[in-house]
């Protein structure tokens, strides 16, 4: 039963979860438009999320620290991001400082990520409001 839970919301996790990572990129970019000799950087949405779902990223294998006292703290690895094909932009009007950010490219692209990011959270609350339905009856 918890498997189909999870295949049923598999879909809606990766996408949520690459459109933060993306929202991320962004806010890095608008953050960094003063920085000399920043390149912005994007990514595709579509292809990191056909990536992300076909599995095509390995989790790293489990690792340990060798703990040599007792008062240390335990720690292992975390996976990589999910996306790996982040791509630079290309500058319309490349600054002179070497800066690539286009603040109206960034502002229009962060503002459609947050669209489509609360779009994919209401199709998602959507879907466990009819099986909740579905539970009850």
């Amino acid at each position: 039963m918890v498997d189909r839970l999870s295949n049923h919301f598999a879909f809606h996790q990766t996408a949520l979860a690459v459109r933060q990572q993306r929202q991320e990129l962004l806010a890095s970019n608008i953050a960094n438009a003063d920085t000399p000799n920043y390149k912005a950087r994007d990514m595709d949405f579509n292809a990191t999320l056909k990536q992300a779902m076909g599995g095509a990223t390995k989790p790293l294998p489990p690792t340990q620290l060798a703990l040599t006292s007792a008062r240390h703290i335990p720690a292992t690895a975390i996976n990589p991001p999910l996306f790996s094909n982040v791509l630079y932009r290309q500058p319309l009007q490349p600054a002179l400082d070497g800066n690539t950010v286009d603040m109206d490219i960034e502002r229009m692209a962060f503002a459609d990520n947050t669209l489509q990011y609360q779009t994919s959270l209401q199709l998602l609350s959507q879907r466990i409001k009819g099986l909740q339905s579905a539970v009850q009856q």
